[in-house]
């Protein structure tokens, strides 16, 4: 493991999620100082967010086919710089075209930076979930950002936003100088040691099963994640701050269990942990929607969030096994497109929210959870090969 390289990663990590977090922080206040609608809000939500997921596969094929480090920091950049641009642009039109910059930076990130965090953590699973609750911690601050940089009607201060991300970027600088040269002979070394090694081929039949899995992860965790608070307020007669808390809790429990995932991986190995964390997770939301009482509800709250992280790490590492050949267009694909599924259908359990309540959504998703955890089981594990030590040595 190189943990030097893997904590720069991290980091970058948290910078390129702070600003995905940025996203929907800012609009509250865009709706406050220029008077959007809710349409026009989920319009800007949409060039954000919809956009990236559909676009960060394209990004990991061009990452597999050229592979280019500077992806990593111009990912942030960028994002940084569509958040600039949508809080300083007056004009609607102005304003979404910087969401989709932003949303691009955010898709464009991903697929690389997964890949190389992959690499610096070797056969880890726990360096694979440290850097994925990197992206937790930076979307965590983003919040607090936004309200102290523009809150009273200030978003002409939005520049200050993008402080964070020309720092990393000095940053990534200095730890990256006079790289270029080494890099080089490095990878020509490679090229010339891995055409004589033959890769493993694509998995795709078990990829396609893994992103069904992930599919079914997504929509219970959206789900819970947009109707907790009115179960506990509404349904469950619980204050504002017992609904404000649990999804505090559901938030810092993922950001445990993604930890816990990573540790359990190496001592148990990835495809146990996958396996509990779905197994586990049934009980913990069935305890959700059998709740009596907000306290209740609190605790197996906390237990899902933990439960439903503990494949995350391990997913990522095994989609990028069964696709050795594409291992940036696997992180695209499970971590953009099957991952967004959830907020797509969103709307669909509003709907049923609406017509027969939140307790009937919330057994429906628990439905399609149990489908996940079946697909869940029927995955099998699959470890590369060890690679000559001179490849080895020039990949690294």
């Amino acid at each position: 493991m190189n943990k030097r390289r893997l904590g720069l990663l991290t980091g970058t990590h948290a910078v390129n999620d702070l600003y995905q977090g940025l996203v929907p922080a800012l609009l509250p206040f865009m709706v406050l100082e220029r008077g959007y609608s809710y349409t026009a809000v989920a319009g800007l939500m949409l060039a954000a967010t919809g956009l990236s997921s559909v676009v960060q596969p394209l990004f990991g094929l061009y990452a597999d086919r050229h592979p280019r480090s500077w992806l990593v920091p111009t990912g942030f950049m960028v994002a940084a710089l569509g958040v600039v641009l949508a809080g300083l642009s007056h004009s609607y039109l102005l304003t979404w075209i910087a969401m989709v910059l932003c949303g691009l930076g955010i898709a464009a990130y991903h697929p690389p930076a997964t890949v190389a965090a992959r690499a610096a953590g070797g056969a880890s699973q726990k360096a694979m979930s440290v850097f994925s609750v990197g992206g937790t911690i930076g979307a965590s601050f983003a919040p607090v950002l936004a309200a102290t940089v523009v809150s009273g009607g200030s978003l002409s201060r939005s520049y200050l936003l993008g402080v964070p991300a020309l720092a990393m970027g000095v940053v990534w600088m200095a730890a990256n100088a006079g790289s270029g040269a080494a890099c080089a002979a490095t990878a020509a070394a490679a090229r010339k040691a891995g055409a004589e090694v033959l890769k493993p081929h694509n998995d795709w039949r078990a990829f396609s099963l893994l992103v069904a899995t992930i599919i079914g992860w997504s929509i219970p965790y959206v789900t819970v994640l947009s109707m907790l608070s009115l179960r506990i307020t509404r349904d469950l007669h619980g204050t504002a701050f017992q609904g404000a808390a649990a999804l505090t809790s559901f938030t810092a429990a993922g950001a445990v269990g993604t930890l816990l995932g990573g540790w359990l991986g190496d001592r148990i190995g990835r495809m146990g942990t996958i396996r509990a964390g779905y197994l586990l997770a049934l009980p913990s939301l069935a305890g959700l929607v059998l709740a009596p009482d907000a306290g209740w509800a609190l605790a197996c709250t906390a237990l899902l969030g933990m439960c439903m992280f503990l494949p995350f790490a391990a997913q990522v590492t095994l989609a990028q096994d069964y696709l050795p050949r594409n291992p940036a267009t696997a992180s695209g694909i499970t971590l953009g497109l099957a991952l967004s599924v959830g907020g797509l259908v969103s709307p669909l359990f509003g709907m049923l929210s609406d017509a027969h309540g939140l307790g009937v959504t919330l057994m429906t998703v628990l439905c399609v959870l149990c489908v996940a955890t079946v697909l869940a089981l029927r995955l099998r594990n699959r470890s590369m090969q060890a690679m000559p030590a001179e490849v080895e040595g020039a990949a690294a």
